[in-house]
């Protein structure tokens, strides 16, 4: 049965994930924590050990965690525009001596309470430099979300690179197994004509050389996988089952839709997470010029409070006082020299401005390249795994024709062996070029800023379960 699978999106044109500004619902909060409950301890397909990853890598942790920081920004500088209210009281005991200076007055105590309680309120009217920071903190979120989607994304594909580095590790081994078993029997071949005549010693020879190589191969090759298994360890954060999803036996595997590279190219110019946060870093660079300027800007606040004073009698005042007071007005503040520091910073900004204009086109020209670069490789391994599998038919062929030469002695020992050398590596490479076509594939949908979890979940369909096949 063959597996179709398009690498890409059948579509004309790319789209991308929207980024808000709206905070997280409680809904979406324990929903995320439900599948956190609800996840598998034993995952052995790369879907799961994706979301397993999702809730244990600690990059992508970091990167949420920044997130969810960068959220409180809004209200802080929203906080600039709306009124302050402040309670304030004291109380206090004055005990003094009142000694009168024609000094001829005998002196006296002068003891009282006091005691103050007081509301104030400030609301601003016009600072435009708060108005100006509020207004950037929704564009420093939205580039905290694109630094988050970015994070998810680069976990997605490292994720389906350790997997596939592992399937690629286990099938070495595989390859290296079926080997030895094709050497071993070519070798007790060589022994029984060497007993018999019918061949040197040298042909028994050249097949113990070749099986003890292939044993030193597995060696390597067991401590590759131990080491790709340790890196997928590590974003998981608990050990990789033993079996693990590998690759259909025979798929098909598609061009790229839409097939002409400059697509993609201008949907990564235009909409690539790096991109995305070049852009957001322009805008708040804008913003803060703006915010600088804005301390030539007069300040206008409204202020009020109400109050009250009460005293009680003294010696100087046979009774107490009691003062009720309720204050409005308007406070205005004009800018008119601070030392040169305002201009200073507002030249800083617009050099800051620049070099964010001038991050974009190197995110642009970075999002292009990579693009193109994906975009080659996939089309490269295609090329690849068509003509790779047309040589492992190719090389079974010719193992065949050795191997009946061999017998009737046209070919000898060391042919037959060459031969299944050929095979078994033309396997291999068969194998890794199919693993790299796919990856090839995500990484182009990454580049755009396309790469969804669904995407994954088509790949997971390529896979089939341990004991399934």
């Amino acid at each position: 049965m063959t597996t179709s699978r398009s690498l890409h999106p059948n579509q004309t044109s790319i789209s991308a994930p929207r980024l808000t500004t709206k905070r997280p619902s409680i809904a979406a909060h324990w929903l995320g924590l439900a599948l956190c409950i609800s996840m598998p301890a034993y995952a052995n397909d790369l879907l799961q050990i994706y979301r397993l990853a999702l809730n244990a890598d600690a990059t992508y942790a970091s990167a949420r965690s920044q997130y969810l920081a960068t959220q409180e920004k809004l209200p802080q500088a929203r906080a600039g525009l709306l009124p302050t209210l402040n309670l304030t009281g004291s109380s206090s005991f004055t005990d003094g001596t009142v000694q009168p200076r024609d000094g001829r007055s005998p002196s006296f105590d002068r003891n009282f309470n006091s005691n103050t309680l007081a509301i104030s309120l400030s609301q601003p009217l016009f600072r435009w430099s708060n108005w100006e920071s509020y207004e950037q903190s929704k564009l420093v979120l939205m580039q905290s979300e694109a630094a988050l989607a970015q994070a998810r994304q680069d976990l997605t594909l490292k994720v389906a690179q350790a997997y596939f580095d592992i399937l690629s590790s286990m099938d070495s081994l595989d390859v290296i197994a079926a080997k030895k078993t094709a050497i071993t029997e070519q070798l007790e071949q060589a022994k029984r004509n060497f007993q018999v005549g019918a061949a040197t010693i040298t042909d028994q020879q050249e097949a113990q050389a070749r099986y003890d190589l292939a044993l030193a191969e597995e060696l390597a090759a067991q401590n590759d996988l131990a080491n790709k298994r340790s890196a997928l360890q590590q974003l998981i954060g608990q050990g990789v089952p033993e079996k693990l999803a590998s690759l259909k036996p025979v798929i098909d595997l598609t061009p790229p839709k839409p097939a002409e590279p400059a697509n993609w190219i201008q949907a990564a110019e235009q909409q690539s997470l790096g991109v995305m946060a070049a852009n957001a870093g322009v805008a708040i660079a804008k913003r803060t010029i703006a915010i600088n300027r804005a301390g030539h800007y007069p300040n206008l606040d409204l202020t009020g409070s109400v109050a009250r004073n009460s005293q009680t009698a003294s010696t100087i005042s046979a009774t107490g006082t009691i003062i009720n007071q309720q204050v409005i007005g308007i406070n205005l503040t004009v800018p008119l020299y601070a030392g040169g520091g305002t201009e200073s910073k507002v030249r800083e900004a617009v050099a800051l401005h620049q070099k964010a204009q001038d991050d974009l086109l190197v995110a642009k020209r970075s999002a292009a390249l990579t693009t193109q670069q994906a975009y080659n490789g996939v089309m490269s391994g295609l090329a690849q795994v068509r003509a790779l599998e047309a040589a492992e038919k190719s090389s079974l062929l010719a193992l065949d024709a050795n191997k009946l030469g061999y017998k009737v002695g046209v070919r000898i020992n060391i042919d037959v062996l060459n031969a299944q050398q050929q095979v078994f590596t033309t396997r291999r490479d068969l194998l890794k070029a199919r693993y790299s076509t796919i990856l090839s594939g995500l990484s182009l949908k990454a580049a755009s800023g396309n790469l969804q979890e669904a995407d994954l979940a088509e790949v997971n369909q390529l896979l089939v379960k341990p004991g399934a096949q």
